[in-house]
């Protein structure tokens, strides 16, 4: 399976997708709100980030990232991403991106040995909208999932002038293979994306990404 592959198409059309999205509104009382998936997930977010709805423009990306697809796979992949979420918030803006690949659509499954092309594949995708540099890389667990993470500095290309610190984190469920993404404008952003609640198929809510999360390095 082309894992990698199929993963970077799916971060290449959310970015596409976030680069399109109209300016944020005003922000809202600072309660959390929490998105739920049909793949058995959900993660909580404060309610002052406002939520983009990339829906409408999915399918106008997905075909232009499709041109670029060499294989039926990438471009099953492309067909069927799905955009968990996408929420920003302040100036520059902090961004969270959640997108996910449903093994019902893909008609392949994945297990935990392929979390780590897929993963990897996910971050490379980023590279086709920022400079990164400096990354460094994880393993953890929670629950029964296994999680690959990545954190580097990166700046949108043709912008040095504003960094981020950028991560991603990616897992294998029982119904789909999801990555949680930011790009933190500032540590308090960064603090909101790895403290948000998750829940996976079912298992108590734990923090995204817990302290010793590079403790130990992927194999």
């Amino acid at each position: 399976m082309k894992a990698r592959l199929s993963a970077t198409f799916l971060v290449l059309c959310s970015v596409a997708l976030l680069a399109q999205a109209p300016a944020p509104a005003p922000p809202t009382p600072a309660t959390a709100q929490t998105h739920t998936s049909d793949l058995g997930f959900s993660y909580t977010i404060p309610a002052d980030w406002e939520v983009v709805d990339t829906q409408p423009t999915l399918p106008a990306v997905q075909q232009q990232v499709t041109q670029n697809a060499t294989t039926e796979d990438e471009k099953k992949g492309i067909a069927c991403v799905q955009i968990a979420l996408t929420a920003r918030h302040g100036t520059p803006p902090s961004v969270v991106v959640v997108v996910a690949l449903p093994f019902a659509c893909f008609g392949q499954e994945m297990t935990d040995k392929d979390l780590p092309g897929f993963a990897s594949g996910a971050s490379e995708g980023l590279k086709k909208t920022f400079d990164i540099s400096d990354p460094v890389h994880g393993a953890y667990s929670l629950g029964a999932h296994s999680f690959w993470i990545e954190r580097a500095t990166g700046s949108v290309i043709g912008h040095p002038e504003v960094k981020y610190t950028v991560e991603t984190v990616c897992s294998v469920l029982k119904k789909g293979a999801v990555c949680w993404m930011t790009m933190a404008a500032d540590d308090a952003a960064m603090q909101i994306f790895e403290h948000g609640s998750v829940t996976l198929d079912g298992e108590a809510p734990a923090a995204l990404v817990p302290a010793a999360a590079f403790d130990k390095k992927p194999s």
